[in-house]
């Protein structure tokens, strides 16, 4: 079982699907059952248009074994899309390239990135954006790379701090599951804000920390919805919440690329909202796979009989 991401220029959003592996079989067929807008013509490997960019989600990048067919490599090679280096880890190593068709890659037990270009006479869709997104440029108008660094130093450092605080207040009354993953989200949330403060090592960030005022409801985006506290909260139920504060803060980052003048601070937004969307699309897969097994729950393990 794995969860498989497809982002296109041509969809408003990132799609994520539960798929069972072997069970639709090629990507370009789940792709289908999902209306998935992904080009192809003679679903067999010959004309290339299925053309994918695959990124595995696996800790360290892990890849599970392959089968590349002849066909798929000549073709890969033809269109310039496999170096050598790449051939010889596919056939002696069993690494997958970067690049695949989608009518010859098969899904398997791992969470996956499917890129593709799609119909290209079709016009780029913006990215999908709830309507807090014109919300969250902060009260003031970020006027320096500084001020940048200290809003987002701000935003990854509530995040952290909101996240430890539901995780206790869910040990306190019990409910154990919810709290370890409100403890995993709070580590890496300062995953985040240690990359922000690196970013801004050469900056008094103390001197450009937003007050409360600069956000709205006086709070920074990242802060999860204060239901998140309810001690009857379900796994389900506090990935939602989660995401609800990841959305923001992408919207947020967003937000502030898209209005400022200041083209450092575009880049670095662009960076930072960047990162998000991928905090997203792995809260969306969690949400996913939850809800799948929710409608689909794995049989009792029967006790061996000594």
């Amino acid at each position: 079982m794995s969860n498989v991401t497809f982002s296109s220029p041509v969809m408003a959003r990132d799609v994520t699907v539960y798929a069972v592996a072997g069970d639709r079989g090629t990507i370009l067929a789940v792709a289908k059952a999902h209306k998935i807008p992904i080009p192809f013509d003679c679903q067999d490997g010959e004309c290339g248009s299925c053309l994918i960019e695959v990124k595995h989600l696996a800790a360290g990048n892990r890849k599970n074994a392959i089968a590349l067919t002849e066909k798929e490599k000549e073709l890969l090679r033809q269109l310039g899309k496999i170096t050598r280096e790449e051939i010889y880890d596919a056939e002696v190593n069993d690494m997958p390239p970067r690049y695949r068709l989608a009518c010859q890659c098969f899904v398997r037990h791992e969470d996956i990135v499917v890129t593709f270009k799609g119909d290209e006479t079709l016009p780029v869709q913006p990215p999908y954006l709830t309507a807090a997104a014109k919300l969250y440029n902060g009260g003031v108008q970020i006027a320096s790379i500084e001020e940048f660094h200290g809003f987002a130093v701000k935003v990854e450092e509530d995040a952290a701090l909101h996240f430890d605080k539901l995780s206790s207040a869910m040990a306190n009354c019990g409910n154990l599951e919810v709290a370890k993953l409100f403890a995993q989200l709070a580590g890496f949330s300062r995953l985040h804000l240690a990359e922000a403060r690196k970013r801004a090592a050469a900056t008094d960030v103390a001197k450009y920390i937003p007050s409360d005022y600069a956000w709205p409801d006086h709070e920074t985006p990242e802060r999860t919805a204060l239901w998140a506290g309810d001690p009857s909260l379900s796994r389900l139920d506090a990935l939602r919440a989660a995401l609800v504060g990841e959305r923001r803060g992408y919207e947020f980052y967003y937000s502030v690329a898209g209005i400022t003048a200041n083209p450092e601070i575009r880049a670095a937004a662009k960076e930072f909202y960047q990162e998000e969307a991928e905090h997203v699309q792995v809260l969306e897969a969690w949400i996913t796979r939850e809800e799948w097994l929710q409608k689909n729950p794995l049989p009792p393990v029967e006790t061996p009989v000594s």
